[in-house]
């Protein structure tokens, strides 16, 4: 017999390390913007996989293309070649700005190995790389490093040398930082962990001029905002600006796990042999998936799908936000959605589970919203539908009291 949500709870006390804040439910099964738990009970997802299911939870054409290469080659190590791996490095170059890839299983391991090229592309002394507050850059040490939160320092101390941390949006500070051991700027377009923050007008223009002045590399953190989140390909498409290095990650395979990093061809052998690697980095099952979400997406016209749905739900929150006064801003790029509060978002987050439908709370107040590019508008309007109460109620209670 399967076991109910809290027997599952019980094994994860007794077996699993409890580094994660786990909502007491038990998803079992998943359905393009639907989940199920153990009980059976249904829910909406506006937050589908942390970002990772763009294309919605099983997406047809990725489930069918793992379980043909399942049955071919599931694991082979980098030390030969694979047909499918090249044509996945080729589909992502055509689609961006021409690159290289270095292939991985997550955003810190792309980023990881941004930071190292960084490193071993510039001459010395150079080796700073400018990051921003606000910013996330991943879990590793060298990422966290690049991590310019505090609170995800405590009690890692001493941390990686060679980052510095500018305002994000501000160029004067970015210009004050570089000095003759800088080698990089390390931006996300759009701060996703820092609460939806779309990069200002002429920001990203102002940093690649300054890279170029400077002769530093500007690399763009995508792992978020990339592969179609935005409405574009990548959102450095949507800016005007190219980077020289950009990572990605979490929607590039349709949900399975699979990172990458993207170089200019003239920079990429600065990555040398025997100067990293990853074990399962670019396998055939990653390569797969990643080469049926992009012909998904093609053949779906879902970024324009992503565009439309963007509209709607900025539409549908400005709307709410002129009514709610719990609402300070809503931020909105294509389908990465944030909402300001004015109180703590954790109990709104609970509120709209208790209805069953899942979003995310972070920097304390901004309720983070990542649905997939394959939601129906009808669904799109039951979900703010929900949250329209949730809100509502909230600033009613805060009002009376």
């Amino acid at each position: 017999m399967p076991l109910t949500s809290s027997e599952t709870i019980e094994l994860f006390k007794q077996y699993v390390v409890p580094n994660y804040t786990r909502f007491p439910v038990a998803l079992v099964r998943g359905e393009g913007s639907w989940v199920w738990d153990a009980e059976g009970n249904r829910y909406l997802d506006l937050f589908p996989g942390w970002g990772c299911n763009l294309l919605g939870h099983c997406p047809a054409p990725v489930v069918e293309a793992v379980r043909d290469q399942l049955g071919k080659l599931v694991h082979v190590p980098n030390t030969w070649y694979t047909e499918v791996q090249g044509q996945w490095a080729k589909a992502l170059s055509e689609r961006s700005f021409g690159g290289q890839a270095f292939f991985c299983n997550s955003g810190t391991e792309a980023n990881e190995a941004a930071i190292k090229l960084i490193r071993l592309h510039s001459p010395r002394p150079k080796y700073k790389i400018i990051t921003f507050e606000g910013g996330f850059h991943g879990r590793t040490l060298g990422s966290t490093s690049a991590t310019a939160q505090p609170k995800y320092h405590e009690g890692l101390g001493p941390l990686m040398a060679g980052f510095v941390y500018a305002p994000f949006g501000d160029l004067d500070a970015v210009a004050r930082l570089i000095d003759d051991e800088t080698a990089a700027i390390l931006v996300e377009p759009i701060q996703g962990e820092g609460g939806v923050r779309i990069a200002p007008d002429g920001f990203l223009a102002g940093l690649r001029r300054l890279a170029d002045e400077h002769k530093l590399l500007l690399a763009f953190d995508e792992v978020q905002t990339g592969f179609g989140r935005t409405g574009d390909w990548f959102a450095y498409q949507g800016f005007g600006v190219t980077p020289d290095i950009m990572t990605l990650s979490k929607a590039l395979c349709g949900g399975l796990a699979g990172g990458a990093m993207l170089v200019r061809p003239e920079i990429a052998p600065s990555l040398r042999p025997g100067m990293h690697a990853c074990t399962f980095g670019g396998n055939p099952i990653a390569a797969r998936a990643g080469l049926a979400a992009i012909e998904m997406i093609e053949r779906e016209n879902l970024l324009a799908r992503a565009r439309q749905l963007g509209e709607l739900f900025a539409r549908r929150l400005t709307e709410l936000q002129q009514r709610c006064p719990l609402i300070r801003e809503v931020r909105v790029r294509g389908l990465m959605i944030g909402i300001e509060l004015s109180i703590e978002g954790a109990p709104i987050v609970k509120a709209c589970l208790d209805r069953r439908l899942l979003v995310n709370c972070t920097h304390s107040t901004v309720i983070r919203l990542l649905p997939a590019m394959t939601l129906s508008d009808e669904l799109a309007h039951q979900g703010c539908d929900i949250l329209a109460e949730v809100l509502q109620q909230a600033a009613s209670n805060a009002a009376g009291q």
